[in-house]
This record gives C-alpha cells, sequence and structure tokens, in this order.
C-alpha cells in the first residue's frame, strides 16, 4: 500500500514500525498510516508540525464508529492545533497524542480489547 487511493478493509494489529513504514497483515506500507474502523490507507503526513484539519476530514466523517483517536506524531513530540482538537471535541473523538512508538503499542492493546478506535501514525525512520 502506498497510493492515497489504496487501502486494506478492516483493521489490524501493527507488527513492526520503522524505515518510514509500518508492517501488518503480512503486508508493508511505506509511509504514514490511517486507521478507520473500516479501513487502513496511506496518510499524506510525513511531520507533526504539519496538521493540518483536512487531514482528519475521513476521521471526522466516521466519528459515529470512534471513540478514541491515536495520534502518532513521530519522533517529536507536537500538540495538534487547536482546530483539529476542537474538531474531534466536537464530533465526540477524543485525541491521544504520543509518539508513534506509543502510538502504535497503544493502538494494538486497544484493538485487542475491541474498543471504537482510530488511529493516525507518522511513519518513523
Amino acid at each position: 500500500m502506498s497510493d492515497d487511493q489504496l487501502h486494506l478493509p478492516g483493521q489490524y494489529a501493527i507488527d513492526s514500525y520503522g524505515n518510514g513504514g509500518f508492517r501488518f497483515a503480512d503486508m508493508s506500507h511505506k509511509g504514514s498510516l490511517l486507521i478507520l474502523p473500516a479501513a487502513m490507507s496511506n496518510w499524506p503526513v510525513k511531520d507533526g508540525d504539519e496538521l493540518i484539519e483536512t487531514q482528519f476530514t475521513k476521521i471526522i466523517e466516521q466519528a459515529d464508529s470512534i471513540d478514541i483517536l491515536v495520534l502518532g506524531m513521530g519522533d517529536k513530540m507536537y500538540i495538534p492545533p487547536k482546530p483539529i482538537r476542537q474538531m474531534c471535541k466536537q464530533a465526540g473523538i477524543v485525541i491521544e497524542f504520543m509518539s508513534t512508538s506509543n502510538a502504535v503499542r497503544t493502538y494494538n492493546v486497544l484493538l485487542d480489547e475491541q474498543r471504537r478506535i482510530a488511529a493516525a501514525l507518522i511513519a518513523i525512520e
């Protein structure tokens, strides 16, 4: 999966991450990753300081199926911009932001608990 239009139906545990991508479901994905209740797909974000509201549109569209958004901010810690935090709050989605390493572990635990989650993970080297 590398093209913005490609996606994998469903949610899968992430087996590994690094080298600019992720491994899950016996596949490799290069680049950042958006995991929604219905599918996993490319997320065109390379760094936490470039987050903009339009990158969260797909998440907000599925807000009825999401309680928690796990936001992996890469290697550095960034606070998501206020408009994005407000947008998610108004949609009833709690944002948990952390490093991508911690976000992958958190996502896997919440997925195993069958929680209503989404994840947006910035790829790390």
